[in-house]
């Protein structure tokens, strides 16, 4: 029986639950194996064969080539697991956040010095609001 989840129609929201974090487990997984440098450098060396090893959709394994952190996130993803790949790819946060929200850097900085996405749109879809 599903579980009832009032949070699951906020626009443009993935909530990591209990649900994606065991569809995401094997991406997960192997983003956790990049805190080796070993496992860093068969990866650079090798990206679709190191994915081979793991039990990933191939979905999933598309998403990480493409670097598709959204699609990631989509997948099961948790935005501090997939922080392992941009790392390894020399990425900061602020960069691949960026990339996340189709700004470059520099606007995406300035959105976040300057408070931030307006909450406008943000709301469940369900709610009843006066404006």
């Amino acid at each position: 029986m599903a579980l009832d989840k009032p949070y699951a129609d906020v626009p443009g929201t993935t909530i990591f639950d209990a649900d994606m974090a065991r569809r995401g487990y094997h991406l997960n997984q192997f983003c956790m194996s990049l805190m080796q440098a070993a496992n860093r450098e068969r990866f650079k060396a090798d990206q679709r064969g190191y994915l081979d090893a793991w039990p990933m959709t191939e979905e999933q394994k598309m998403a990480v080539l493409a670097r598709d952190y959204n699609g990631m996130i989509a997948l099961g993803g948790n935005i501090y697991f997939l922080a392992k790949i941009f790392s390894t790819d020399g990425q900061s946060f602020e960069q691949a956040a960026a990339s996340m929200t189709g700004l470059t850097r520099e606007a995406y900085r300035s959105m976040m010095l300057g408070g931030g996405r307006s909450p406008k749109g943000n709301r469940y879809k369900g709610e009843k609001t006066d404006g």
